[in-house]
């Protein structure tokens, strides 16, 4: 019960101190992140990684939640969150944390370096350089940098130039040789010039890189003749990258064309700029560029480290995570390839990045080919430019097939490559529909329709992740195969209610097994968790297991806090931001939250009822899904919620993956009732299981073919204070 005394702390249950905000929950896992590039289980370079991640993600932080904020903040909105805050108190908390984890970069990359340095890998200053060197990039310099480089006078006559959204600069402070009135110079780096140069190996075969802002420095007089450096810095924007779509828009792709063109002209949030910046160029900059005090920061050291990557180089692979193949299910292999043939024997559970996203490809391609299908429907999110699934796409339209693909513009940052892949589509032939306005379609639904002898039959690909043959490498998601009837016919649901409505209707298509956003999902999920809590009620064994990336929705929430109240024990893996509060009295005592960072980037969507039976069994009520448990997932996009029924299916994702995950001691964090973290330290570190490293060593049940020996992961044997 509630505290241990069945007392329900109802102050609290009423108070928006319930919740822990958003942004600092996600800034708690960007920390996690950093925290992996200290993490000497990993290699060398797969920590510089590590370091390079959590700085890209803080550029899209900035540039999408940190920059909303502020313009509300300016907008004078002072209403606040489900969490108390009001605008301007998270700025202030976002801004503390923020400049916590650039000085905890900061201090990993000088530590990084010293230890590449000892692997003969150098990041040279100017001052390291022989004179060979400055000849050599003398050279360099001429052909590849300086014919792209545009330097710009600033004074009186030439305005400041506009800066790109994470556009690099060197301002320079001129003096003239002539003794004339001197000016400041602006050198924008070019864009598609690598940041950091490679030189020619050392006599000794050291690797050797030099910044490319310190690269053109040693030639600035070529820049600005007549001219000599007084003072110099770098400093680089970060501007505001949402996007605002107007309700009623007459022509949503030409807006939105419009829209992508407007935003590298986004309002400035971050002006950053190197502590060692002469206080005059830091003024001047800052005011001619026209940011705002509060929008500057000062690093001390270097900036953009995003582009660390670069020094990931080939030659050194020791210094890399061993190179993974993934597998392809042996059951299609036993069909002679014939997808199809496989998913009619028994639904299939593709494990990705384990196993291969060539299976998805190789159903697309199929159906492409196969002159029976005579219909397929596909949802598009987030793809690439040369994606083998629109090219099977365009290969089908063009045999005469009925093709739909529903392709959402609004993909955030995928806005530009999915406008061209739409057309690319539509002059193949193939129906492309943008979904609703307000409402992104987020589920990731293929369907193919075939004849077979007089009748027609589904075959239904429900993804947790995107159809991106690069990130299925990276990411962790489930695809789901099946030629359940019911399904198929949910999914060609899912379509129609797309493709026939303006907007998304108060009552929608009676759905046989799936739920789906924004109609029924969140009712289903809340009443689910309340049977749980029914069941604790009775005495009868409850239970809830979830895995997903993001926990926010107040109303969900509210529900698990109830189910712990009367006593279900609830256990959750959430990669980045959780809003819920584990392990309060009163509150939220049986409810144990853990994040996984490690080698690959958990995406899958998993919930797991125990359904009277205590969890794992055959009895659990078992789901994936396209959606995390945020209002914008469960009230405003179109989402997909799946049952698996199928006997193996269901016990691959409740015995061997949601068993591993919870098991996992090596990449594994607990989160406490204040919303911070602590690392899972194993008592015995050297046999300590590891989620990532177990799915790498064994294959998954449901794809397993007549070789049914399969190694599950030791049955559960966590508890909440071995985790915490």
């Amino acid at each position: 019960m509630a505290d241990g005394t069945g007392r329900v702390n109802k102050a609290l249950m009423a108070s928006p101190d319930r919740f822990l905000n958003r942004e600092l929950s996600w800034l708690e896992f960007n920390q996690r992140v950093l925290e992996e590039s200290a993490n000497p289980a990993h290699p060398l370079l797969e920590r510089l990684r590590f370091l390079s991640i959590s700085a890209s993600n803080l550029d899209e932080f900035e540039m999408v939640r940190y920059a909303g904020l502020r313009e509300q903040v300016r907008a004078g909105i002072v209403r606040p969150g489900q969490d108390g805050l009001k605008p301007f108190e998270q700025v202030e908390k976002i801004e503390t944390a923020s400049l916590k984890l650039i000085a905890g970069q900061q201090e990993r990359w000088r530590k990084l370096k010293e230890e590449m340095a000892a692997e003969n890998i150098h990041v040279l200053s100017t001052e390291a350089l022989t004179r060979k060197d400055r000849a050599e990039l003398e050279a360099f310099y001429q052909s590849n940098i300086f014919p792209v480089l545009t330097p710009l006078a600033v004074d009186p006559a030439h305005p400041f130039p506009f800066i790109p959204n994470l556009g690099f600069s060197i301002a320079i402070d001129l003096v003239s040789n002539s003794g004339g009135e001197g000016h400041v110079g602006i050198v924008p780096l070019p864009a598609f010039v690598r940041r950091f140069i490679r030189l020619p190996k050392s006599a000794k075969g050291h690797l050797r890189f030099i910044a490319l802002e310190d690269v053109i420095g040693l030639f600035l007089e070529d820049l600005f003749p007549g001219f000599k450096e007084k003072d110099r810095c770098l400093f680089r924007v970060v501007r505001d990258s949402d996007i605002e779509i107007e309700e009623e828009a007459e022509d949503l792709i030409r807006e939105f064309e419009v829209m992508l063109k407007q935003r590298r002209r986004g309002r400035i949030v971050r002006l950053r700029m190197q502590s060692s910046a002469p206080q005059k160029l830091r003024e001047f900059i800052t005011r001619e560029i026209g940011a705002e005090q509060a929008d500057t920061v000062l690093y001390d050291g270097i900036l953009g480290m995003a582009q660390l990557s670069e020094l990931i180089v080939d030659e050194r692979l020791d210094l890399q995570f061993p190179p993974y193949e993934p597998r392809y299910p042996e059951r299609i292999r036993e069909m002679g390839g014939d997808c199809f043939a496989a998913i009619r024997a028994k639904d299939i559970l593709v494990h990705h990045p384990f196993e291969s996203f060539d299976v998805v490809v190789q159903f697309i391609r199929q159906a492409a080919a196969d002159p029976a299908v005579v219909a397929i429907k596909q949802t598009l999110y987030r793809t690439t430019s040369n994606s083998p699934v629109v090219a099977a796409l365009i290969e089908a339209a063009e045999s005469g097939k009925n093709v739909t693909a529903l392709v959402e513009i609004k993909a955030r940052f995928d806005e530009e490559a999915n406008l061209r892949l739409a057309r690319d589509l539509e002059r193949a032939g193939v129906q492309v529909v943008y979904g609703y306005i307000e409402y992104k379609t987020h589920a990731k639904v293929s369907l193919v329709v075939r004849r077979e002898g007089g009748d027609l039959r589904s075959y239904t690909h429900f993804g947790t992740g995107n159809y991106h043959p690069i990130n299925a490498r990276i990411y962790t998601d489930l695809s789901l195969f099946t030629a359940d009837a019911a399904l198929g016919r949910d999914a060609n649901r899912l379509f129609n209610f797309v493709t026939a409505y303006r907007e998304p209707p108060d009552v929608g298509p009676a759905l046989e097994k799936i739920s789906m956003s924004p109609l029924s999902l969140k009712h289903d999920l809340i009443e689910l968790i309340e049977a749980e809590a029914a069941a604790a009620k009775k005495g009868q064994p409850s239970g809830i297991w979830a895995k997903m990336n993001s926990l926010v929705d107040g109303e969900v929430i509210d529900a698990l806090y109830r189910a712990s109240q009367v006593g279900v024990p609830i256990t959750l893996v959430v990669r980045g931001i959780c809003c819920l509060r584990p392990g309060v009295p009163g509150m939220s005592e049986n409810i144990t939250v853990k994040s996984i960072v490690g080698r690959f980037l958990e995406h899958s969507r998993i919930v797991c009822f125990a359904n009277g039976e205590a969890l794992p069994s055959a009895n659990a009520k078992v789901f994936i899904s396209s959606a995390d448990w945020m209002p914008r997932n469960l009230t405003r996009r179109v989402e997909a919620l799946v049952p698996i029924e199928n006997p193996t299916v269901h016990r691959q994702i409740l015995n061997q993956i949601m068993v591993a995950n919870l098991n996992d001691e090596l990449q594994s964090w607990v989160m406490v009732e204040d919303g911070s973290y602590r690392r899972v330290k194993p008592e015995k570190p050297d046999s300590a299981f590891e989620a990532h490293q177990y799915f790498m060593d064994n294959p998954s049940l449901s794809g397993r073919g007549s070789a049914l020996e399969v190694t599950l992961p030791p049955r559960l044997s966590h508890r909440t204070d071995k985790l915490a």
